[in-house]
């Protein structure tokens, strides 16, 4: 109290935002040496699915440096890869090897069963998956299938993260993919450096589940967008105007 008594309402002003200006200086170089220090943890890396913006998004990670392990039900599909330094394996294989397992499926139930397997088999990933792995699905799925997987991985002690995307092949290729996540802050805060080099607008919109309920939200806009679009030149059309 003394201290401010001293001084004039400028100096005072001016020593609270250095004050200020220092906090947010140290916050930020914390949050920087915990992101490095993930980042630098997270080498090896595992990814299923490698289609048409699965090997795209797996080749920007090898030109990064990572380590990466990969599977396809078509083996040639991944051959591009392996030539970049890429290792084939099993699902079960790398879930079992890897710090961050990612997962690009066509269809909710291939994801289903790559995770869970068949019944009274032990092929799923999740009988696989060390204790701190990090899971990131980037399959546009169900968002109760996502709540499901997230609340499975966890009580194993796996982190899981849905991360449907959106840029097509075209993003995929240039590197600049959105990317929806749903689930925990740290989990996402841990892969969001691996998913900086093929994703440009990135974002944790909520829990688990909400990764996907962003993309069906974009899914619903766009095809919105898209009736619109015909319905309108429909009606030009019968009004007899020239559409050209």
């Amino acid at each position: 109290f003394f201290f401010f008594k001293q001084k004039t309402a400028y100096e005072i002003s001016a020593c609270l935002v250095g004050s200020e200006m220092c906090i947010r200086d140290r916050y930020q170089r914390r949050v920087h040496g915990e992101k490095l220090r993930m980042e630098n943890q997270l080498k090896k890396i595992g990814w299923i699915g490698t289609g048409v913006m699965g090997k795209s998004l797996c080749l920007h990670l090898l030109k990064a440096g990572y380590s990466l392990s990969v599977y396809n039900r078509t083996q040639s599909k991944a051959d591009e890869l392996i030539q970049q330094g890429a290792t084939f394996q099993s699902p079960q294989e790398i879930a079992a090897s890897c710090d961050v397992v990612f997962l690009m499926m066509g269809f909710p139930d291939d994801l289903k069963q790559t995770i869970y397997g068949n019944s009274g088999d032990n092929q799923g990933i999740i009988n696989h998956l060390r204790e701190g792995t990090f899971v990131v699905d980037h399959s546009t799925s169900s968002p109760a299938l996502a709540e499901q997987i997230y609340n499975d991985l966890k009580s194993r002690g796996v982190s899981s993260i849905d991360a449907p995307v959106s840029g097509g092949d075209v993003g995929a290729r240039n590197g600049t993919l959105a990317i929806m996540c749903g689930g925990e802050e740290k989990a996402f805060e841990a892969v969001r450096p691996i998913l900086e080099k093929y994703g440009k607008n990135i974002g944790l919109m909520g829990a688990a589940g909400a990764g996907q309920n962003t993309k069906l939200t974009n899914q619903i806009v766009i095809a919105s967008t898209l009736h619109g679009v015909v319905e309108g030149l429909i009606f030009a059309y019968k009004s007899g105007l020239n559409l050209e």
